[in-house]
């Protein structure tokens, strides 16, 4: 029996003996329900979500491009085994573009797993994940598709994020005073994304990450959910720096993208990725800044002879800026500049700029909500593309 027919069953068990006790269900947005062990050794909450997307693209020489689909839908499962000190958390992708991405490297099997992480606090402050899950990247990928004020990322993360891929991190956060706060993080992966099974090619992937809080910790884990839901009364404010450095890369945008394959088999190359990104939040206002970097030794993919592939690295740089307001009736207006300059000289790409203006409505917080932006964006020497979305996301 296939592994989804195995889950659909389960949940169809669980949900039809949760029937007769509604009363006990948890509240919207808290899960579909709550497990917790006889002896309470362990516990389960199990969500669900998913992101209804339209979206009509026009460009200046080409016909009008429309799409209706499922963006992301999700089965989450999290909650802590044998101490609350030892968490889990195990997440899904279910919809055509989650499960997106089968290859020789994945056994060509869909890639339904998106978390598979343990988290366990060990000592105090300190704690270790292992497993499957994001890396401390850049502040925009790391914070949920489900908590983003905007419909979806920028192209600074399409291009430069670090995603997901399967290791160890230690995570540890030091409180200086009773505002000043820094959070450290360091990992170790296999530096080739998520779900692959083939074995490691090339070297690892090392990344490091500073975060400085130097107002106090925002409400409610704001510093990793967009727009000020929470409305802070004081400012908050939150600066991160990360450091991610691929020995021996395979893939072009670093654990991302092509595999750069030759006649002797894959070329490789260190690829270094720097961000820098903050966030600001106070009184129903919301800032959120970031600013990537990737440089590679050696970016050209080359056979034997010394002839060149086609594959490159994509290296060069970019910077994302948006801000909203959020009012009294949680009807957010937002605005977004990225501006994207790939190398030329490696790339033969020219430099875009793209000017977004977004609006959300919060019916129940990130739980329900409806979003929707229009979008220019400036190729410069080529023709401008102009792009409208409208989003609905529903998460129990």
């Amino acid at each position: 029996m296939k592994f989804p027919t195995v889950l659909g069953i389960l949940l169809c068990i669980n949900l039809g003996t949760l029937q007769a006790q509604e009363s006990n269900a948890p509240k919207f947005g808290k899960g579909l329900f709550n497990l917790v062990g006889q002896d309470s050794s362990w516990t389960m909450k199990v969500g669900l979500r998913f992101q209804l997307l339209s979206s009509s693209i026009f460009d200046e020489n080409q016909q009008p491009e429309h799409n209706f689909l499922v963006r992301r839908s999700r089965l989450k499962f999290d909650g802590y085994a044998f101490s609350p000190k030892l968490r889990y958390k195990f997440e899904l992708g279910l919809s055509n573009r989650d499960m997106s991405g089968a290859s020789e490297f994945t056994r060509n099997s869909p890639r339904f797993i998106m978390d598979a992480v343990v988290m366990w606090n060990f000592y105090e402050n300190f704690e270790l994940w292992v497993g499957q899950t994001k890396l401390p990247g850049n502040r925009e990928r790391v914070i949920s598709s489900a908590d983003m004020e905007t419909v979806d990322r920028s192209l600074l993360n399409a291009e430069f994020n670090i995603d997901r891929d399967i290791g160890l991190q230690l995570r540890h956060q030091t409180k200086w005073s009773e505002n000043f706060i820094t959070n450290e993080i360091i990992a170790v992966s296999q530096g080739e994304g998520r779900n692959v099974t083939s074995g490691n090619l090339g070297g690892h992937q090392f990344t490091g990450r500073l975060e400085f809080l130097p107002l106090g910790e925002f409400k409610g884990k704001g510093d990793y959910v967009g727009a000020d839901l929470e409305r802070h009364e004081e400012p908050r404010l939150s600066i991160g720096v990360t450091y991610d450095y691929n020995s021996n890369a395979v893939r072009e945008r670093s654990n991302l993208g092509t595999y750069m394959e030759t006649d002797y088999g894959f070329h490789e190359t260190d690829i270094s990725t720097f961000f820098v990104d903050a966030i600001l939040k106070y009184r129903g206002f919301s800032f959120l800044g970031e600013y990537a970097d990737r440089t590679a030794d050696d970016p050209f993919a080359k056979n034997s002879d010394g002839s060149l592939t086609g594959d490159i690295v994509e290296v060069g740089n970019a910077l994302n800026l948006q801000a909203g307001i959020l009012n009294k009736k949680n009807w957010q207006f937002l605005g977004r500049y990225t501006h994207m300059e790939l190398d030329k000289e490696i790339t033969g790409r020219n430099p875009i700029d793209q000017y977004t203006v977004g609006v959300s409505k919060y019916f129940v917080g990130h739980k329900l909500k409806i979003q929707s932006d229009v979008s220019m964006l400036d190729r410069q020497a080529d023709t401008n593309e102009f792009m409208f979305r409208l989003q609905f996301e529903l998460h129990f």
